[in-house]
């Protein structure tokens, strides 16, 4: 195959992903016309439409469905010689994608620190970092090829056709404010809950996919008021007295007029976990990359 056939399976693969021309024409670094053209190329030789164009979306056609997993697995093949010539050349080569949740979650793995080693020890490898969202997203874009690996909170079991290696573990706690009547308790069962008002994470996302698992298994229900996107602003409607979360205990830990209670419920814990597809072939500088992060958490 051609590099100019490679160049036009690379743009359908991003089409495909982003469901966007322009989207794609961003990620490839190319003016949008390039992106069309390569595509109606594709297509001409193919024999047959890819996307079904609308005004606002682009959808894969039955014959667009059927080539993706095809294109991807070409991509790699190439990039895989690509490689094996590289390592022969010396040093690592070709880029990793890697998902990273929000950083006060992340606390017990130091990435840019990560990553800045890497970087000396592979200065031939790119490295592009990636906030996917909540864990499920990143899990679906690990199985779609669109993440190397990335950084997720989710057991196993909610994890199919991914392998993960646990990092760390540690357990919840109840943020209130200084001035919550549950402040300066030994401890706090899901019962005492019940009729607060909660700040929350989007559904999905790993930290909340752990709270909703135990008060549905204590058969309880809660009321979240307020649904933000990052830990942050959690932590914020806690401080102010407008709500209680249940978080980490290191996200916790020194803050002022927030105080982490206890929480009795066994097993109600944190864990994070470093994931890739278990099956994609992975590149050697992802394998390199992986090997790292697992030896310094």
């Amino acid at each position: 195959m051609t590099a100019v056939e490679l160049r036009q399976l690379a743009t359908f693969v991003a089409v495909a992903e982003e469901t966007s021309f322009t989207r794609a024409a961003e990620r490839l670094h190319v003016v949008q016309s390039a992106v069309s053209s390569g595509i109606r190329s594709l297509e001409r030789e193919l024999g047959a439409p890819l996307f079904a164009r609308t005004t606002h979306r682009v959808d894969l056609t039955d014959a667009g469905r059927a080539l993706l997993p095809e294109a991807r697995a070409t991509l790699a093949a190439a990039a895989a010689a690509r490689e094996a010539v590289d390592q022969v050349r010396g040093g690592l080569r070709g880029t990793v994608r890697l998902g990273i949740l929000q950083a006060p979650v992340m606390r017990p793995v130091h990435v840019p620190r990560v990553l800045a080693t890497f970087r000396a020890q592979h200065p031939g490898v790119a490295l592009e970092v990636r906030h996917a969202g909540g864990s499920t997203t990143a899990a679906e874009q690990l199985r779609e090829g669109r993440l190397d690996l990335a950084f997720i909170a989710l057991a196993p079991r909610a994890a199919p056709g991914l392998t993960l290696t646990p990092l760390w573990r540690e357990p919840f706690v109840l943020a209130v404010s200084a001035d919550h009547r549950l402040c300066g308790a030994t401890r706090v069962s899901l019962d005492d809950l019940t009729q607060e008002a909660f700040a929350e994470l989007p559904a999905g996302w790993g930290m909340r996919l752990v709270t909703d698992r135990a008060f549905a298994a204590a058969g309880l229900r809660r009321t979240i008021t307020y649904e933000v996107n990052d830990t942050a602003t959690v932590v914020e409607f806690v401080r102010h007295g407008l709500a209680v979360a249940l978080v980490p205990a290191s996200v916790a830990e020194d803050l002022s007029d927030v105080a982490g209670v206890p929480v009795d419920v066994p097993d109600l814990a944190f864990e994070i976990a470093i994931a890739v597809s278990a099956d994609r072939r992975r590149s050697a500088a992802t394998e390199a990359l992986l090997t790292m992060i697992t030896s310094t958490a």
